[in-house]
């Protein structure tokens, strides 16, 4: 008899049979763990059997240990390739050391091991788990995780699950069942009749109780004989409740059938069984986002300024703005996650190196010249459209030009040094034209009086007197010397002090770039049609925490700086919106904001050219495996979903589901809720799930936000997100969406 879980958990050991380098981590090896120059100790890791899980401990702490998924590992650094490891460079040579990058917002695990043997066996050895999970398919990941659970109900390892341990397991699963139907369904998984479950078994009571009763309802409605969808039941599926493209529709259903049915004999019928019918609504196919729009879909020929662009400040710091450490994996950890504009606050520091910090802060120090060579090397991995580099220069002139040499010669080709045609130029060019290149923002000498540019870092909106375009200016006003050599760098976006609107208008070259704190303005869609602006958090933030970005989406501010290093909404709407468009950092601003002959209120959306009003209606049908947030064994979550709609403030709303009581394994709502949409081309939808309680406050479960304009309507999977923007899979809602005009 094969063994179905055995094969299973094989999923994971792909490979490994004549694999030196995954047979010396399943053996183990003493590293040592380095969290600075002074704390460095020995740990002892190796891979576990299921080949997913990174097992370690210290030599001297006895039983106590600790694990990490192959699957939280993000990527493997060799050498000297962190702040740390650089750090004890002069004590271990670079072919000992290496680094696991993690996913999300957790801190990197830097490690030296005994010999550049021992490295490389961990280097290439943890490279091929990833790559094996990277190429793992749907159905092998839901496996993997089947077998997992077995593992962890397993107490006893003895590779079979008795009724007590079923029970944990579904407290593990965030099942509450009432134990005669937890029972009944043992019993009827048990065909050996052993009062036992052992691999295969295991497998049946997990289908039986994931059985999808939503997905089946659906699926037997569009059925002609409730036992499969044939080749035309399919197409009024796809015709009728996902809206696809009436001219594509039977080729589509065609190439579903190819792709997603896993039995040969209805591939052969050219018809889709319930199984099949399950794993295309899994599928990115059958997700929420359409996937024409998460690939590269937008024109990129429009001057700069019409586009909003992905955004972090302080990009150097890990964590709040008095204490928190400067790190360049702040600039590694933006740059991945397609961020097209990091900000440098740079002093001088000794030896004549310019230094980064948050001045006149406990934040800790890097040297400038690591922070232009991370950019080096990390600005176009994700996206080859350009990054801006925003400087905030307190360093003497000096300490300047060491600044414009570093820049210079460690960016060389990449740095923008001169216009693009080295004629005058009249506009911006575009993110294509740029495509490649770093573009210092900073102050500039003017060519022809030889003065500095005000600090453009100078201006804060005066609420209270919008309309007069009245500004506050700050008591603090730059005198500041500035080296040629660094003034020449900066071409496309020279700093300016904004005065008011009106000035800006008759005034300011398309060039000039002016940074506000936190701030609203109607005016600013105008201005924003022509010029770049950027908005950042306010210095009374110090714990790192963000505003709220979409107001300032809603009047055309392309540069809107978040703290990249704190999860939470205003992060999820950054990235949300930049989810689309290949997720290059760059989005392409909706035509009327575009506009230099019409002015776009977001205040008054109804008024701008071709207003039409949008029904927005979600029926949430249910979720699946959402995980435990309450590390008590016994505790099960009480689940309600909350959809959000951020956009103009017309568009601003959220509704709420009923609350399930413990059950985060299957939890059913079919709860319709219902929005009304003003502005679509600005509106974000966040999808929520929170635990219900009612004596505190409500536990964070899972969400996933995008633009409303890239829904797919119909019947569709939303795959939920962790805190830190990361999958939680298998985790996900079933909806049905449908969008109609509102006459």
């Amino acid at each position: 008899r094969v063994c179905v879980l055995n094969q299973m958990i094989t999923v994971g050991q792909r490979g490994i049979q004549g694999d030196d380098n995954l047979q010396s981590m399943i053996v183990g090896t003493v590293m040592r763990k380095i969290k600075s120059r002074t704390w460095k100790k020995q740990r002892y890791f190796r891979l576990q059997e299921d080949c997913m899980t990174i097992w370690y401990k210290s030599k001297k702490t006895g039983n106590t240990h600790s694990t990490f998924s192959v699957s939280d590992v993000e990527a493997v650094r060799e050498g000297h390739q962190s702040e740390v490891l650089l750090s004890i460079a002069d004590e271990f040579p670079p072919d000992r050391c290496f680094t696991l990058v993690f996913r999300g917002r957790r801190g990197n695990l830097d490690l030296v091991a005994d010999s550049a043997d021992e490295a490389q066996s961990w280097i290439k050895g943890m490279r091929k788990l990833i790559e094996n999970l990277e190429n793992m398919g749907d159905s092998e990941k839901l496996d993997q995780w089947i077998g997992d659970w077995f593992k962890k109900a397993d107490k006893n390892n003895d590779g079979r699950m008795n009724f007590q341990e079923v029970r944990v397991l579904l407290k593990m699963m965030n099942v509450e069942m009432n134990e005669h139907h937890a029972h009944r369904l043992f019993m009827m998984a048990d065909k050996s009749q052993t009062g036992s479950l052992e691999d295969d078994e295991f497998v049946l009571f997990y289908k039986m109780l994931t059985q999808r009763e939503d997905v089946l309802r659906v699926f037997q409605e569009y059925s002609g004989d409730g036992q499969k969808l044939s080749l035309s039941d399919l197409e009024e599926f796809l015709r009728e409740e996902q809206l696809e493209d009436v001219d594509v529709v039977q080729q589509l259903a065609m190439e579903l059938i190819e792709r997603y049915e896993p039995s040969d004999t209805a591939k052969t019928l050219k018809a889709m069984s319930i199984d099949g019918f399950l794993i295309y609504l899994m599928s990115p196919v059958g997700s929420v986002f359409r996937p024409r729009q998460q690939n590269l879909y937008q024109d990129m020929n429009q001057p700069l300024c019409h586009y909003f662009i992905s955004s972090s400040h302080n990009t150097y710091l890990m964590e709040d703005q008095l204490r928190g450490p400067s790190s360049v994996e702040g600039y590694i950890r933006a740059l991945k996650r397609g961020c097209r504009c990091v900000e440098v606050d740079c002093w001088d520091g000794t030896n004549g190196e310019p230094i980064v910090y948050h001045g006149h802060t406990f934040t800790s120090k890097i040297l400038f010249k690591d922070v232009v060579s991370t950019l080096g090397k990390y600005a176009f991995k994700v996206s080859e459209y350009p990054v801006i580099l925003s400087m905030e220069n307190h360093c003497s002139v000096e300490q300047q030009r060491v600044m414009a040499h570093h820049l210079n010669t460690i960016l060389g080709d990449k740095l923008l040094k001169s216009t693009l045609d080295r004629k005058i130029p009249i506009s911006f060019p575009s993110p294509e034209e740029l495509k490649g290149k770093i573009l210092l923002k900073g102050k500039k000498i003017d060519t022809l009086t030889g003065e500095v540019s005000d600090e453009d870092e100078a201006a804060e909106i005066d609420e209270d007197n919008l309309h007069s375009n009245s500004l506050r200016r700050r008591a603090k006003k730059s005198k500041q010397r500035l080296s040629k050599e660094l003034s020449d760098c900066v071409v496309y976006c020279k700093s300016v002090h904004f005065s008011s609107f009106k000035h800006s208008r008759m005034h300011s070259k398309f060039y000039e770039i002016s940074s506000f704190t936190e701030s609203k303005a109607p005016e600013f869609v105008l201005h924003n049609a022509r010029q770049l602006t950027r908005v950042y958090p306010s210095g009374l933030r110090t714990d790192s925490s963000n505003f709220n970005p979409q107001e300032m989406w809603n009047t055309g501010t392309q540069i809107v700086a978040l703290n990249f290093q704190t999860a939470g909404l205003e992060m999820d709407l950054n990235d949300g919106l930049f989810s689309q468009n290949g997720g290059c950092g760059y989005v392409l601003k909706p035509e009327y904001m575009r506009r230099l002959d019409k002015r776009f209120d977001p205040e008054v959306p109804q008024n701008r050219d071709g207003y039409q009003p949008l029904s927005f209606c979600i029926q949430v049908i249910s979720a699946q495996q959402l995980p435990k947030v309450n590390i008590k064994e016994s505790s099960v979550v009480d689940p309600f979903v909350r959809v959000e709609i951020h956009g103009v403030p017309l568009d601003q709303a959220k509704q709420e589901t009923r609350y399930i009581d413990n059950n985060g394994f299957n939890p059913v709502w079919y709860d319709t809720l219902r929005f009304t949409i003003h502005a679509p081309e600005l509106a974000l939808v966040r999808f929520v799930v929170e635990d219900y309680d009612k004596a505190s406050r409500n536990d964070f479960v899972g969400q996933y936000t995008l633009p409303f304009s890239c829904i797919q309507q119909g019947y569709r999977h939303i795959h939920l997100l962790s805190r830190d923007g990361t999958s939680i899979h298998p985790a996900s809602l079933f909806v049905h969406l449908r969008v109609t005009k509102l006459v």
